[in-house]
This record gives structure tokens, C-alpha cells and sequence, in this order.
């Protein structure tokens, strides 16, 4: 059957189980458009800006496990999605964006909303394309989908010429052949029998899990493993709700703002077992002196990650499932009472702590706790970046995987919000709250008309203190508090602008109205943003200063 390169779009999609995307038309996909128009197969959710389509599409990946598309036209549109396409490939998210393109006879004229959209995206895209044969069309998104699901995934762009889109060329199944394109899953049988044995002798190994495990479904294989061995586990950002957050072995994030006995338990363990984790300056601060006592096994589908930061011992290359799921099972039982009393000490004595305040000015950690008694773990949270991100990944009480997302390796301020919204479209049977700093939330706030337009129930607790706060404690603690332009003044009346939306908007100025204010949001049907006005210059602690180690951690 013969279609145009529009409809070979849309069909291929649905072909491969596509039935949510995100984005925003132009001039140069509007045959794209004109395909989707009436469809009933796809739903398609336009956002404000191109910038708040991808990150909607980035949230709704993390929170369903699938895959997430974006449409922009060509020109400003797709260059409106480099922010999230680098995003999504340093976090690992399967994405396929397309673009609209000028006619291939206009490439190279510097045509109206022209870009080289394919050459920009070259070092942030995981694979892309520029087509110019519509015969092509239909392999190219079998293709495209494929390289984004599987192996390490990431973000896929493919740039389709208008006339392309309106050309015909016959449309059927296609076998995706890629002979240079052969994800290992399984691991080397003799490297992973090595590190059996290897945590068979251990006396004291940790487990250090990214955001591999979540992406590879390895949740019940890390937990297994971690209980079988009594293994603590130490956590990436990426990989928070991986493991529930009551667990006795979980110790939490570790690295510059993780606990002080992650951190701990890190410098003194024999042998570490790092799975589907990047060692991530964030994390290892000087790598020198991460885990530096340690024999290393490093599991990891992507082999460009194995000895890039650490030199290690064991490598694995494969799927985090597959191969922890072969070490869980041959593992001896062991108890390690020695080591485990030991972590349990080192949680008693350095737990996560904080001053707390008179009855007059909010502490942010108070809010994060006040939404933990509140909503019992049973919700997704998707944060922003800065202090409020890691307030919450310290604080929150997690029992699921897919329930944290936030943008990890980019550290994208914006992603947020729009994330929420993808987050609560692919998973409506879900409270989405979204955690929130005034200087992240006011980079994509356009997009509460999309909330409201489609009456999405995100909540969104937005810590207001009136500062670009991360950067403002480094300025603090670093530059003798010359606070260069890290001070916002005076925040606007985010309720009014909320109104304006058609939101409900509550402020909350005083530490007793923290918690009734939450209560009262999650009756709400529909958006409610929680404006808490929060004690201006508290800081975010324990912290490794940057190249640190834990003897150098700032409490």
C-alpha cells in the first residue's frame, strides 16, 4: 500500500505501540500534522513551547518504562529541542524526536527556519538521520525506534524535508537489520563466574546502583542480591526508588550531597559492585579516592563506560537485569554480621539532619518531610534542578522504581515541570508532584496552560527562597558570600500567575501551614501550586566539596 512519508510517520508508530506524543506544529511539518489530524490512534498533547514537548516526552518515558516522541518543525522548533535531546542522552531515555525540515532542493540555501538540525544533534543524539528518500522512510523509523529501546537507550532525531513528507512510496513491515548495532545482554560467562567469586570472599562489598538498573527493570535482581549477600546498596540519583527507601541495606545516594554513610561506606568497602552506574563526578568527586581500597566489578550494557572513570578489575558487559540476576542466584547466603552492624552504626550515628526552625520561617526539608507524612510514598515526584532536587533526594520516602525522575547528568533547570506533565499523562492512575525551585519552575512555566488545558492534577510544591539557590551556597561557602546575580528579588505573585493559568494557587508562609496546605492540594481535582515561601539562605548538607572526598565533607 502506497502513503505519503506523513502517514508512514504516524503508521510506523503505532506499529511499534506509539500512542502518546508530544509537540508543536510549523511550517515545515504540517503534512505531518495534516496525517495526524482525525487520527484515532495517536494522542497528541501540544505543549506551549517545543522546549516543554521534549521534556514531557523525556517524564513520560521515566515514568511508563516506554518510549517517548516529540514532533517540532524545522528551524527555532528543532533547535528548541537540543536542551532536552541532551538532556534525555545523558540520562539514558528512549526518545525518538522529528523534525520537520525545508524541501531537500532549499537544504543549504539558508532557507526560512532553516537549521542543520542533523549536524547540531550529532553529539546528543544516540543515532540520527536526515532523510531524502521517502522509499527509505518507513525502515528509518523501524530503525530509529529500535536503536532508542535497546541497549543503552537514548535519544534518536530524525529530520524529514517537507516534500518528503508529502511524497508517496509503498509502506509494509520492515526487519531491522543493523549488522554494526549488537547490544551484549548477556555478559561474558567466565567474567561473571570471576565476580561471584569475587563477592563470595568480599568482607565488606557495597553494591553501587545507577539509573541502569531502573531502565533494565533490575529492581527485583539488585534487592535479591543485596538481601542474599547483606550487601548495603549505595545510590546514583538516577537510580533513587530503585530500591524502597526502608530497606535497612539501602543507604541512600551517595556522592556530594548523599549521606555521610554512603559516603562512608563507599571509602572503606573491599569490593565494589557499581551496576548500570557511570562513576559520575557528582558521585566519586576526586575518582582517585573513590572506593580507592576496592576491588571493582563494573556491569554495564554500554562497554564505553568500563574504565573510563575507574580502573576496575571485573568487567561486565550486559544487561543489568540479565547478569545480576545470574550473580543473585549463584551468590552464597551470607551474613556479614561484622559489616552490616557496622553500616547500621554509621546510620545511627550521621543520619540526615537539619536545624530546625522557630514557628516563624519554613524550613524546605520541613516541606519535603510534610509531603513524606502526607502522601506515604504513594505518588511519582518529579523535581527540577538545585537545592530543592536534592532536598528531595534526601528526604522523600520512596517504594517504587519510576517514582523519582529528575534530570541527572545535564542538570537541566525547566525539565521539571513539563516532565510532570508527561509523567501524568503515561501514568494517570498516579499522583504526580512536582518539586520545584522559583528560579527552575519561572524556565518552563508557559507550560501551566498545558496543564490546565488538559486538566492534568499535578501538584507542584515549589520551595521559594528567592535565590538561584545551589549557586548561591557555593558563593556562600566558597566566595566569602559575593552573591553575584544569584539573587532574584522580589519573587512574583506565583498564585496570581497560577490564577491567571486557570490553576489554583495557595501560599504558605508560616511552618503550621505547611502541612494542612498539602492536605488541601491533594483533595483538589485538578493543578494546585503550592507557593511555600521557605528560610532564604539554608543550605543543602552533608556536601563533598567538588574533586572532594568524604574527609573533606562539609556538615
Amino acid at each position: 500500500m502506497k502513503k505519503n512519508g506523513a502517514s508512514i510517520i504516524i503508521e510506523s508508530l503505532i506499529q511499534n505501540g506509539v500512542n502518546t506524543v508530544f509537540g508543536y506544529p510549523g511550517g515545515a511539518n504540517i503534512p505531518i500534522y495534516d496525517a495526524l489530524y482525525g487520527h484515532q490512534g495517536i494522542r497528541h498533547i501540544l505543549t506551549r513551547h517545543e522546549q516543554g514537548a521534549i521534556h514531557a516526552a523525556d517524564g513520560f518515558a521515566r515514568a511508563t518504562g516506554k518510549l517517548g516522541v516529540v514532533f517540532a518543525t524545522s528551524g527555532p522548533g528543532a533547535t528548541n529541542l537540543v536542551t532536552g535531546l541532551a538532556n534525555a542522552y545523558m540520562d539514558s531515555v528512549p526518545l525518538v524526536a522529528i523534525t520537520g525540515q525545508v524541501p531537500t532542493h532549499m537544504i543549504g540555501n539558508d532557507s526560512f527556519q532553516e537549521a542543520d538540525i542533523y549536524g547540531i544533534t550529532v553529539p546528543i543524539t544516540k543515532y540520527n538521520y536526515l532523510v531524502k528518500d521517502v522509499s527509505k522512510m518507513g525502515q528509518i523509523m523501524a530503525e530509529a525506534i529500535h536503536i532508542a529501546t535497546t541497549g543503552r537507550p537514548g535519544p534518536v532525531l530524525i529530520d524529514v524535508p517537507k516534500d518528503i513528507q508529502d511524497m508517496s512510496a509503498v509502506y509494509g513491515k520492515y526487519d531491522v537489520r543493523l549488522p554494526s548495532y549488537k547490544p551484549n545482554v548477556k555478559g561474558n560467562t567466565m567474567q561473571i563466574n570471576e565476580a561471584i567469586k569475587a563477592i563470595d570472599t568480599a568482607r565488606r562489598p557495597v553494591i553501587y546502583a545507577g539509573g541502569g538498573i531502573i531502565t533494565s527493570s533490575a529492581v527485583k535482581e539488585l534487592v535479591s542480591l543485596s538481601r542474599k549477600g547483606n550487601i548495603p546498596v549505595v545510590l546514583t540519583l538516577m537510580a533513587l526508588g530503585s530500591m524502597p527507601s526502608e530497606e535497612d541495606l539501602n543507604l541512600g545516594m551517595v556522592g556530594m550531597h548523599g549521606t555521610k554513610y554512603a559516603n562512608l561506606a563507599v571509602r572503606e568497602c573491599d569490593l565494589l559492585i557499581a551496576v548500570g552506574a557511570r562513576f559520575d563526578d557528582r558521585v566519586t568527586g576526586n575518582p582517585d579516592n573513590f572506593a580507592q581500597d576496592a576491588k571493582i566489578i563494573h556491569i554495564d550494557i554500554d562497554p564505553a563506560e568500563i574504565g573510563k572513570i575507574k580502573q576496575v578489575e571485573i568487567p561486565i558487559v550486559g544487561d543489568a537485569k540479565t547478569v545480576l540476576g545470574i550473580i543473585a542466584e549463584k551468590v552464597k547466603s551470607q551474613p556479614r554480621k561484622e559489616w552490616v552492624e557496622k553500616i547500621k552504626k554509621y546510620k545511627k550515628d550521621y543520619p540526615l539532619k537539619y536545624k530546625h526552625s522557630d514557628k516563624k520561617v519554613i524550613k524546605p526539608q520541613q516541606v519535603i518531610e510534610a509531603v513524606n507524612d502526607v502522601i506515604d510514598g504513594d505518588a511519582i515526584f518529579v523535581t527540577d534542578v538545585g537545592q530543592h532536587q536534592m532536598w528531595a533526594a534526601q528526604y522523600l520516602k520512596l517504594k517504587e522504581s519510576r517514582t523519582f525522575i529528575s534530570s541527572g547528568g545535564l542538570g537541566t533547570m525547566g525539565f521539571g515541570f513539563p516532565a510532570s506533565i508527561g509523567a501524568v499523562i503515561g501514568r494517570p492512575d498516579k499522583t504526580v508532584i512536582n518539586i520545584t525551585g522559583d528560579g527552575s519552575f519561572q524556565m518552563t512555566i508557559q507550560e501551566m496552560a498545558t496543564a490546565a488545558h488538559y486538566k492534568l492534577p499535578i501538584k507542584v510544591v515549589l520551595i521559594n527562597n528567592g535565590f538561584l539557590g545551589m549557586v548561591r551556597q557555593w558563593q556562600q561557602l566558597f566566595l566569602g558570600k559575593r552573591y553575584s546575580y544569584t539573587d532574584l528579588g522580589e519573587s512574583p505573585d506565583f498564585v496570581k500567575i497560577a490564577e491567571g493559568y486557570g490553576v489554583k494557587g495557595i501560599k504558605i508562609e508560616k511552618p503550621d501551614e505547611v502541612k494542612p496546605a498539602i492536605e488541601k492540594a491533594l483533595k483538589h481535582d485538578g493543578m494546585v501550586l503550592l507557593d511555600f515561601r521557605v528560610e532564604r539562605e539554608e543550605n543543602v548538607m552533608p556536601m563533598i566539596p567538588a574533586g572532594g572526598s568524604i574527609e573533606t565533607i562539609m556538615e
